[in-house]
């Protein structure tokens, strides 16, 4: 299992926040950075892999969306701590 922590900390928007998850999932070129193709790239995801976001912000739908792609793919795992 491929293990990815984001400490979030830093992270001041929504659109930095796409991009970082993008480039640690090294999602495909089209994901187009909203909610709706976060959960279609997380529930397409064939590796499994444990994503643990630290001190992720409170960006409405973020925390839902990773819990329903989670329960989805049974390739993800995500912590959020």
């Amino acid at each position: 299992m491929k293990e990815i922590t984001i400490d979030c900390s830093a992270i001041r928007c929504r659109k930095e926040l796409h991009r970082v998850l993008a480039e640690k999932l090294d999602f495909p070129e089209w994901y187009g950075g909203n909610l709706d193709a976060l959960y279609d790239c997380l529930t397409e995801l064939s590796e499994e892999i444990h994503l643990t976001l630290r001190n992720l912000p409170g960006f409405p739908g973020f925390r839902e969306t990773l819990t329903d792609a989670e329960a989805e793919n049974d390739c993800l795992k995500v912590s959020i701590l």
